[in-house]
């Protein structure tokens, strides 16, 4: 199938036809989150009552990837309104069809965040939690069917792929993203403009694109969501990153523990070979591109992009020394190019609206959006996807919805395992990746945990450290041993066995720990326990003997 078949489904015409032709679609959150909480059955129960009343013509009833507000699942949707129902269940599903198609009056006590807000607001998107919001890699998600191709056709899927195989050199498109300005969203923050070009000038007879799925910071979803939600986005920027580089192989590397990320994901692939998207000579071009998924089997320590290489391989999933990094020898000793499921999400609006319209949001240093996991002890638990620079206390306090139980703000975990703690004093830090190093923290993937005044900040310094000792590869010295030795430290001080002593052992093994282990997993392993011996040192003073 050739560029000239594809035209009329690349831009989506018979898909938006048919998408055009009802009066409502009412999208039902069929998130992993959602469908815990029974969406699945609300789904169901929804198409029935809306065949019973024999209203199939005009109103279509789809599943969708995650709306956002993860807590207050199964969400159903109602556009052209854009009116949402939270904690929805089979048995109110015929009264909020009543109400919101044929009395033409919502039920308000249902609307989305009516126990928060003083009046929920009728139109979603005019409430802070969305408003604020800029969806770059989510965008969609909550929106479309993401197991039908033809549903993102509609909102111009693969526009962007069709765009750089025929009007654009591998050089040009390495440019665009290096103009975008766009860092890795992985952790690290390394240019991803940068690492392609890095990639590209590799000579080699095989190079391979992989995809870094493998989240696993405790809080965190974010990429898992992406997947869920719109996985042809993901693979539409990964094929466009094969062309980028020269790669004519991808790996998606995604976690055991995401099975539905999994199947969707699966599903897209196949879908994109049907369509000619994927395989020979992609739309009559002479690229040519294929992807398979591996299944991570849980370990932390994958996530580090040579212990993933390893895995992918059929080896133990332990980190390398670097150099040579993965950019000169990669998967099989060849080029290889890694970024993880946000960055390759953010990659098809690059290449549709220009790198320039990318660099202009966010900072003068951290360009574009991130997404972020709110957890813990906030009104709105979630996903968001927010500027670069937007300030910590909009997010908990007019995004989130403010502290739950209207207890006191006390500190956010930033950056999972590797991050650190932001004191309330701080509260109006940026979100980007030079004002959170600057407090002993880092942007890391987007988990971000709120603690409020009742939390007890040694123990989330040994939480941590205990995650960080158990999923060690135990490949290197410094992490394998100096964890276990800061953990039963850790644990001395919050059972009040502790000295003055074991504070200062703490911060002596912290720096040697941080300064010798082999990968930066076990480099910043200490950051929870430096960032909260900085901020809070008080509380690690008022547990320990002072007498010995």
């Amino acid at each position: 199938m050739n560029r000239n078949d594809l035209k009329t489904i690349i831009y989506a015409e018979k898909a938006k036809e048919e998408n055009y032709k009802y009066k409502y679609k009412i999208c039902v959150c069929c998130g992993a989150g959602c469908i815990s909480s029974g969406s699945e059955e609300v789904l169901k129960k929804l198409q029935e009552e809306v065949s019973l009343r024999g209203m199939e013509n005009d109103i279509e009833v789809i599943p969708t990837g995650c709306m956002g507000p993860c807590n207050q699942g199964p969400l159903i949707k109602f556009e052209p309104d854009h009116t949402v129902y939270q904690k929805v269940d089979c048995t109110n599903i015929a009264t909020i069809v009543q109400s919101q198609i044929i009395d033409k009056k919502p039920i308000e006590d249902m609307l989305l965040f009516s126990e928060f807000r003083k009046k929920p607001f009728l139109n979603a998107n005019e409430d802070p939690f969305f408003k604020m919001q800029h969806k770059i890699a989510l965008r969609n998600c909550g929106d479309i069917n993401p197991e039908k191709i033809e549903d993102y056709f509609v909102h111009d899927g693969y526009k962007a792929l069709d765009k750089v195989l025929f009007e654009m050199s591998p050089e040009d498109v390495i440019a665009e993203i290096k103009h975008s300005r766009m860092r890795g969203r992985g952790g690290g923050g390394y240019p991803t403009g940068l690492k392609w070009e890095t990639v590209y000038k590799y000579v080699s007879d095989q190079k391979y694109v992989i995809c870094n799925g493998d989240e696993g910071d405790p809080g965190a979803f974010m990429d898992r969501s992406v997947l869920e939600g719109n996985p042809h986005r993901v693979l539409e920027g990964m094929a466009i990153a094969g062309y980028a580089v020269g790669a004519n192989k991808g790996f998606a590397y995604i976690r055991g523990e995401y099975p539905l990320a999994i199947k969707r994901f699966e599903q897209a692939i196949k879908q994109a070979k049907k369509t000619g998207l994927l395989g020979k000579q992609i739309l009559g071009s002479e690229f040519s591109f294929d992807i398979e998924v591996r299944i991570g089997a849980g370990a932390f320590v994958c996530g580090e992009e040579t212990a993933l290489i390893a895995s992918i391989e059929g080896k133990r999933g332990t980190p390398r020394p670097r150099p040579p990094f993965p950019a000169e020898s990669g998967l099989w000793g060849k080029p290889t190019l890694i970024n993880n499921v946000e960055t390759f999400a953010g990659i098809v609006p690059i290449i549709n609206n220009g790198g320039e319209w990318y660099s202009e949001i966010g900072t003068p240093k951290s360009a574009g959006t991130k997404v972020f996991a709110l957890a813990g002890k906030i009104n709105i638990s979630g996903l968001i996807e927010v500027p670069m620079g937007t300030s910590l206390r909009e997010i908990i306090f007019e995004i989130g919805g403010g502290i739950q139980g209207g207890g006191e703000f006390k500190a956010a975990q930033t950056g999972g395992p590797s991050g650190g703690c932001i004191p309330s004093k701080h509260l109006d830090v940026k979100m980007d990746y030079e004002s959170l190093i600057s407090l002993g923290s880092i942007m890391g993937s987007g988990g971000l945990i709120i603690m409020d005044d009742k939390s007890d900040m040694v123990d989330v310094a040994r939480y941590f450290m205990e995650f960080c000792m158990d999923e060690s590869c135990g490949k290197c010295v410094p992490c394998r041993v100096g964890t276990k030795m800061m953990h039963d430290l850790l644990q001395k001080i919050c059972e009040k066995k502790g000295t003055s002593i074991d504070i200062a052992r703490l911060e002596e093994l912290a720096v040697f720990v941080k300064e010798t282990s082999l990968c930066g997993l076990g480099a910043s392993a200490p950051n929870p326990l430096l960032s909260t011996l900085r901020h809070f040192r008080e509380e690690y003073e008022t547990k320990i003997d002072l007498e010995n």
